[in-house]
């Protein structure tokens, strides 16, 4: 069975042909806020690998010092906090603060003067794009999401669709999430996924009988599905429990039904992790239940750490993770009941879980820092040698008038 991940994996590893790579000396990252997130993760992930090959490195957050980040980030990368954190508003004040927001990231920018910018997740593309106008600063956006799930609105989809044109290039996670553009932005498109980044120095402390899910408490997760499931098969399994990592406004709903459930000595909801995935130490059996996905980060991490996984095989990413029956156990989505029968499988076998925990570590090699890396820099290098293309033809057009008037007779 081919993963179709493989093949746009290796496009964005060649997109930067056979030009030696050029990575910029002065580089800046643009993001909502620095909190616990999938995409807060990449970005520190980036600036410290830049950092650490000798480049200046600038992150400009919208949120402020309140709120602390839950990554560390080196020293000497630059953090620049514009206290804008964006939250609900009325249409007018919504607008204005569109407005401050975007002046507040071009005066950050102009400042700091980088040589390139790269911008996560969709308003804070266009924000950025918005931002750079007229400034000639080349401008790298990226889609953390599921473009054909989630809309940002009417507005930023129609300012999205207006500006993204403009950027150097247009970095997804997937190949689906690559479809979701036009023919127009997605020829202009690479596929880096996340890096996998464990913590350092863990120990693998399983044997504890224990299913786990990570993810934000929200609908999109379906944890309520995985609690419904985890208690039809509860009794056969005895010595299991379920832990659900994460916080979220669908935590009363969640604790609500595992009460009706009597799953409260057994299914436990204790937040979020006190260090960045601490929570593969322990882990028996991962389970993925979201309804869809940008790239699921927890699915990733715990087939790295050689967890035996049981996932949806939701839109994007766990069918481009997982071979169904050798690296994991894949569900359709359309078919629920067949995750009841998968769960109580795994959970029955240990012979099953050490296959399927083994084949997942070897197969999410592919997602290794270094490798990943190496995809972002190639697209870095591959916006910047456009960018000195263009220089380059610009002065050969403004030089012809010099050349024609030198030839003309006298």
């Amino acid at each position: 069975m081919s993963q179709p991940f493989d093949s746009g994996w290796q496009d964005c590893q060649r997109s930067a042909g056979d030009d030696p790579r050029f990575i910029p000396e002065r580089i800046a990252l643009v993001l909502s806020g620095l909190a616990a997130g999938g995409t807060e993760r990449v970005v520190c992930s980036l600036a410290t690998h830049w950092a650490r090959a000798g480049r200046q490195v600038s992150v400009i957050s919208l949120d402020d010092e309140t709120t602390p980040s839950y990554y560390h980030y080196p020293p000497d990368v630059e953090i620049v906090r514009l206290g804008l954190t964006p939250r609900p508003r009325p249409p007018l004040s919504a607008a204005l603060a569109i407005f401050r927001r975007a002046r507040a990231i071009r005066r950050a920018l102009k400042a700091i003067s980088p040589d390139i910018a790269l911008s996560f997740l969709t308003r804070q593309n266009v924000l950025t794009l918005a931002a750079t106008a007229g400034m000639r600063l080349p401008v790298i956006v990226s889609e953390r999401s599921n473009p054909d799930r989630q809309h940002p609105g009417a507005v930023w989809d129609w300012l999205r669709n207006g500006l993204y044109p403009r950027a150097q290039r247009l970095v997804v996670m997937t190949e689906g999430a690559r479809d979701c553009f036009g023919p127009r932005l997605a020829g202009m498109a690479s596929i880096v996924p996340n890096p996998v980044v464990l913590p350092a120095g863990w120990t693998c402390r399983r044997g504890g009988s224990r299913v786990v899910a990570v993810g934000r408490l929200e609908p999109v997760k379906g944890f309520d599905l995985l609690i419904r499931t985890f208690a039809a098969i509860a009794p056969a399994h005895p010595d299991w429990t379920l832990t659900i990592w994460g916080e979220g406004p669908e935590r009363a709903n969640l604790e609500q039904i595992r009460t009706e459930l009597g799953l409260d000595d057994r299914v436990s909801l204790p937040g979020v992790t006190s260090t960045p995935g601490a929570w593969i130490e322990t882990a028996d059996v991962f389970v993925l239940t979201s309804h869809y996905e940008g790239w699921p980060n927890a699915l990733a991490e715990a087939m790295a750490a050689g967890i035996p996984v049981v996932a949806l095989d939701c839109p994007h990413g766990p069918a481009e993770m997982i071979r169904h029956r050798h690296t994991g156990l894949l569900v359709s989505p359309a078919e629920p009941g067949r995750l009841c029968e998968a769960l109580d499988e795994i959970l029955g076998s240990h012979a099953l879980r050490e296959t399927l925990g083994a084949a997942a570590a070897i197969s999410a090699s592919r997602f290794e820092p270094d490798q990943v890396m190496a995809g972002w820099d190639a697209v870095v290098s591959s916006a910047m040698a456009r960018v000195q293309a263009r220089i380059r033809h610009r002065r050969r057009r403004d030089r012809r008038p010099e050349l024609t008037a030198g030839l003309a007779k006298p």
